[in-house]
């Protein structure tokens, strides 16, 4: 059984209208700060000015992250990147950020879907306090533009349409083992809507019966955030985030 003690009040969750992205930088995406700069100079991106290569260099950054930004359960989803990338820790969601910085910061436009997904997706990972996962999660789902005008792309197309990856035998993902969604992303599909022809056997890829609602479309997560607030209340936040924002969600 989920809880709702700890959210937010007074909060209207319905959809919104659509978004135009921008690679604009904002508070959480503050891709101007030294620290991502110094992160873009690690990273040996292709040629960004070329539309065919954004992808290739976007996926390249995912791997970056995936090997350097450890997996923890932070619940401060509005924390800057550069203080992500400064303790060497986040979660899927602030790592996702990460992501978001490196493409505006190349020039490729981005913004985020909102979702709002069952708590009980997450019970696997806290077998032992479901009575305290929120029966509610907001989740910011990136998008990309990665050439004007073609079509967004989701994060988890950046490796490939949703058929083909849940093709590609991936094999789905249960968000029961040590990997974590954001690590999911480069093998399988990612599917919140059922659109994907998800093979029979294996791992669901096909997320969509997890998601309450559909928020609808922002121009930047800090939109999403400042519209429907964060999963938890800020006194929830302020208990539960040094003592999950240190335990790493890929033991």
């Amino acid at each position: 059984m989920t809880s709702s003690l700890l959210m937010p009040r007074g909060r209207a969750r319905e959809g919104t209208a659509e978004a135009t992205g921008s690679t604009a930088p904002t508070r959480i995406l503050d891709w101007q700060h030294p620290r991502v700069a110094a992160l873009l100079g690690r990273i040996d991106l292709p040629d960004t000015a070329d539309p065919a290569h954004r992808s290739a260099a976007l996926r390249q950054a995912h791997q970056w992250i995936t090997e350097n930004v450890r997996p923890v359960y932070s619940v401060q989803d509005e924390r800057p990147v550069s203080q992500v990338l400064s303790r060497g820790r986040g979660s899927c969601s602030q790592r996702l950020a990460v992501l978001e910085s490196v493409a505006r910061a190349s020039g490729v436009a981005t913004r985020v879907r909102g979702l709002l997904v069952d708590g009980s997706f997450w019970y696997p990972r806290f077998p032992r306090l479901r009575g305290l996962v929120p029966h509610q999660v907001v989740l910011a789902w990136p998008e990309f533009r990665t050439e004007d005008p073609s079509p967004w792309l989701t994060v988890s197309e950046l490796f490939g349409g949703l058929d083909e990856l849940s093709r590609s035998g991936g094999g789905g993902f249960t968000n029961a083992g040590p990997e974590t969604l954001f690590e999911a992303l480069s093998r399988t599909a990612v599917d919140w809507d059922g659109v994907a022809a998800c093979p029979s056997n294996g791992a669901a890829c096909d997320l969509s019966a997890h998601v309450l609602a559909d928020l609808g479309h922002f121009d930047s997560r800090d939109a999403l955030f400042a519209r429907h607030g964060q999963t938890l209340c800020g006194p929830a936040r302020l208990l539960a985030e040094p003592v999950l924002g240190r335990r790493s969600a890929g033991a």
